[in-house]
């Protein structure tokens, strides 16, 4: 399975972006998917997750300012992000969570796209 994520580039700050996460098949549906995001020099960090159920879960440092959501066929992940400041700039990467069964469990990741916010 691969996760295609896209929708990064260069944004003023106080723009927007969408980045979305897409894989072969049907393995969003059944996910937990994540985006997570990774600037120079710092760890990787969560930024927004949508579980399987649809439940919703923010980090403190964009809450009202992104929103993340699947399309109705649930084969794509977006990542609205608005209202964008230097600081959102990183890396960025979607991250697919679940299980086939108990005894198999499994986990995927994007290749990452770059986000970039300039003053």
């Amino acid at each position: 399975v691969q996760l295609q994520a896209s929708g990064g580039g260069l944004v003023q700050a106080g723009g927007s972006l969408r980045l979305s996460c897409a894989a072969s098949g049907s393995i969003l549906r059944i996910s937990d998917v994540s985006w997570y995001r990774q600037a120079p020099g710092n760890q990787r960090e969560l930024v927004a997750v949508i579980t399987s159920r649809g439940s919703t879960n923010y980090a403190e440092s964009v809450k009202g300012r992104f929103t993340i959501s699947r399309d109705n066929a649930r084969t794509t992940v977006y990542l609205q992000m608005n209202s964008l400041k230097p600081e959102d700039t990183a890396v960025y990467y979607c991250n697919a969570v679940g299980a086939f069964s108990v005894e198999s469990k499994y986990e995927y990741w994007g290749q990452g796209t770059q986000v970039t916010v300039s003053s």
